[in-house]
């Protein structure tokens, strides 16, 4: 096609117009969307394109009100000798004093609708279906244009779906498209422009260049935004810091509580942002008590592999190990102390790694870092929201609630291995001091978690 699809939004008041427009072009503040009657008075448009290529217009109408009077009207018009049809009676409706009276609002329906190449019929099916609907469809098919009946608020608990069906189709209108814009199907818009495509031939091609950039879209969006969640858990992981008498453990954990409410905080902002959506659309509760992390992480087994690597000798994997084994039950026995101690005082590089970690633990200080729980708790949370995102419709006025889930759910396994080794590595969060944020390997286990976000295996 040379020129755009047009489409005509039209419809009874408050059936949810301005809502599918919304939703169609992501646009949360496009229209006004109000449970009051007549919110749209006037023709609004909004244009969908691809690559700077306008594919299709959407044209936003007023809702038509008094459709049974319109019809007895245009009965009226028609002088016995003549046999107008649906157009020519409309036509000279619109040239005649009532398309400027009682019945402008129906006049600038029908002048878009001509306009079109086609018209949208969005119907509420929690309604039931009386005799206004009727007349209405009778108004609009005298546009002489195809029109496509869709569903709209189908994921309401009880619903008319099968009535409307069963008249529509005594209306010789036979296809139709269920499409909720409060909670859109997955696959809502694609089934759309599939179904607008076999009712206008000449439309397929724009349309299906649509649905494919549509779900090149949204395939973009969810590796985004796993991306998004990857480098704020990573963040946290790296986290660490030391502290030396008990007096500071309370401080010092209210501390690391702010940090990481402002983590994820910021992590919300994003991801509604590359949703297109409002810091109005979600709040978030507080994270659960819990005491911070008071285990030394040096004994990880990625911060083993750094020792040894950067040891170059032998028995340093293997004496840590030891000692890890040691301080992991408690306590720091005096070979694991021996051992440590000869691997310190004997190798600087190791030393200016670990060293002052180590000198730490010595001396009753503890390293503060975020518990397994709260990763995965964190990760679970911006998971949730991210998949609500997705499944939001940009017509939606509840606000999301980010709750916590059961404890039994997120303490289950380990923490994926990208956080593991992020433990080992505190120059990788921003959240301390000297940092490196775009380490090359920091980057590439944020692309493994991605990784990981998006597979099944995240889902537990």
């Amino acid at each position: 096609m040379s020129k755009p699809l047009i489409l005509a939004i039209v419809g009874h008041t408050n059936v949810g117009k301005t809502s599918l427009l919304r939703t169609l072009t992501h646009d949360a503040h496009f229209g006004e969307v109000s449970d009051r009657p007549s919110t749209t008075r006037h023709v609004e448009g909004a244009r969908l394109s691809v690559n700077g290529n306008s594919l299709v217009e959407l044209y936003d109408t007023p809702g038509l009100e008094d459709a049974i009077s319109l019809r007895d009207y245009l009965d009226a018009l028609a002088r016995p000798e003549e046999r107008l049809d649906g157009p020519a009676r409309l036509e000279r409706f619109l040239t005649g004093p009532e398309a400027k009276g009682r019945f402008e609002q129906e006049a600038k329906v029908i002048r878009q609708l001509f306009n079109s190449d086609a018209g949208l019929y969005i119907i509420d099916v929690r309604e039931p279906v009386l005799p206004k609907y009727h007349d209405e469809l009778a108004v609009l098919s005298g546009c002489g244009k195809p029109l496509l009946p869709v569903f709209n608020f189908v994921a309401s608990e009880h619903t008319r779906e099968e009535e409307w069906r069963t008249s529509l189709s005594r209306l010789g209108l036979h296809a139709s498209v269920r499409f909720d814009t409060v909670s859109p199907p997955e696959d809502g818009e694609k089934r759309l422009y599939e179904s607008l495509s076999l009712l206008i031939a000449s439309a397929q091609q724009p349309l299906n260049h649509l649905i494919i950039d549509l779900e090149s879209k949204r395939a973009a969006r969810k590796q985004s935004a796993a991306k998004i969640i990857a480098d704020v858990l990573i963040d946290s992981a790296a986290y660490s810091r030391f502290i030396s008498t008990d007096e500071d453990r309370k401080a010092a954990i209210e501390s690391l509580r702010a940090d990481l409410r402002k983590h994820e905080y910021k992590a919300v902002e994003t991801l509604l942002a590359l949703y297109k959506f409002d810091k109005s659309d979600a709040s978030s509760v507080d994270f659960p008590l819990f005491d911070g992390r008071f285990e030394d992480d040096l004994f990880s087994s990625e911060a083993l592999k750094q020792m040894g690597v950067r040891l170059g000798m032998g028995f340093a994997t293997g004496a840590a190990a030891g000692a890890g084994i040691d301080l992991a039950v408690g306590g720091l026995t005096m070979g694991a102390a021996t051992t440590v101690g000869a691997i310190i005082g004997g190798v600087s590089q190791s030393w200016k790694h670990y060293g002052s970690q180590l000198i730490g633990k010595f001396k009753g200080g503890y390293k503060l870092s975020v518990d397994d729980a709260i990763l995965s708790l964190l990760a679970l949370r911006l998971q949730k929201l991210q998949q609500a995102l997705d499944a939001r419709g940009h017509a939606a006025q509840s606000t999301l609630l980010l709750e916590n889930p059961h404890e039994e759910t997120w303490k289950k396994g380990k923490i994926p291995k990208p956080l593991q080794t992020a433990r080992a590595h505190p120059e990788w969060s921003s959240l301390n001091k000297r940092n490196k944020l775009h380490d090359a390997q920091r980057s590439d286990e944020v692309e493994a978690l991605t990784k990981y976000l998006m597979s099944d295996n995240a889902a537990q």
